[in-house]
């Protein structure tokens, strides 16, 4: 038998699925829950077994891993008679993978010791493809003796994995990524539409580019999307949206200046606005379009 930790995970969304999927080929025992039939059949075909509910999910576990979309889901996994901490067996580690506020961590973390549960706020960087190939950056707030006890099984996820301080800072952190990772792309959307516009080859152009001091992981990653105008969602337009009015919240709270964040912020919004949520959020190249004269 194994001597791994029996691991509980609580939404199989675009990132969940191949996360606990790279979890059951390192040979953990995965029982997952979530409200799509089709996701628990995939699951189940990868080598796990499915719950009806998050609390039969969860009722025998060592591990629960949440990876659910915003602080609102959180909550809803987590408190109430049939939520993760009614349920959960005392001395079990809760590590919430979902991007939410820092405050939701930390109000999540003082809940949990009061059952007798163990919390990690675990956010993750990467998209899609980070996860199916198992080199997410993992950025993780909470106790230290917790995150070296989790550490093997974020291994079996990730590539880069750092604690960043306590309960909240790994959301903290993640605030940060999704800043940055936001106003990369919307240079690489204005680089993109500049670049056609001049009548350069646009595929060599990018290739150059990502060669020099302005390439990064978004270019690599967003080369192809921005090439063909493929905005299959690896993440979702509307889950970025939220992810900048988080950073934005934070950032007014501690009082620190995001002028340039501020605008890109309001971007999103408005291709959110005008009907592109559901797409990747390399869409941010059809709001530079739109802007440019273009019909998209």
């Amino acid at each position: 038998m194994s001597t791994l930790p029996k691991v509980a995970w609580i939404g199989l969304g675009i990132m969940g699925s191949p996360m606990s999927e790279n979890l059951v080929k390192a040979g953990y025992d995965v029982t997952g829950y979530t409200l799509e039939r089709d996701k628990l059949d995939r699951l189940a075909a990868a080598g796990g077994t499915v719950a009806p509910s998050v609390a039969e999910a969860v009722r025998d576990a060592d591990v629960i891993v949440t990876m659910v979309p915003a602080s609102p889901q959180v909550e809803a996994v987590a408190y109430g008679p049939d939520g993760i901490l009614d349920n959960a067996r005392r001395g079990a580690l809760l590590i919430d993978m979902s991007s939410i506020t820092p405050q939701t961590s930390v109000d999540l973390a003082a809940a949990a010791k009061d059952k007798g549960v163990r919390v990690l706020d675990a956010p993750v960087s990467g998209g899609e493809a980070g996860a199916v190939e198992a080199v997410l950056s993992i950025m993780v707030g909470g106790d230290q003796a917790d995150f070296d006890e989790a550490k093997p099984l974020f291994e079996a996820l990730g590539r880069t994995i750092v604690r960043c301080g306590p309960h909240g800072s790994g959301q903290t952190v993640k605030a940060a990524n999704q800043l940055i990772v936001a106003v990369n792309i919307q240079a690489c959307a204005e680089a993109v539409v500049f670049l056609e516009k001049s009548g350069v080859d646009l595929a060599a152009a990018l290739d150059v580019l990502r060669g020099g001091l302005a390439g990064s992981t978004v270019l690599a990653r967003k080369k192809d999307n921005f090439l063909d105008r493929d905005f299959q969602p690896g993440f979702r337009i509307d889950l970025h949206h939220k992810d900048m009015g988080i950073v934005t919240d934070a950032a007014r709270a501690v009082g620190a200046a995001l002028p340039v964040g501020a605008v890109v912020a309001q971007l999103v919004a408005s291709l959110r606005a005008q009907g592109d949520g559901g797409l990747d959020h390399s869409a941010l190249l059809r709001a530079v379009e739109r802007l440019s004269g273009a019909q998209v």
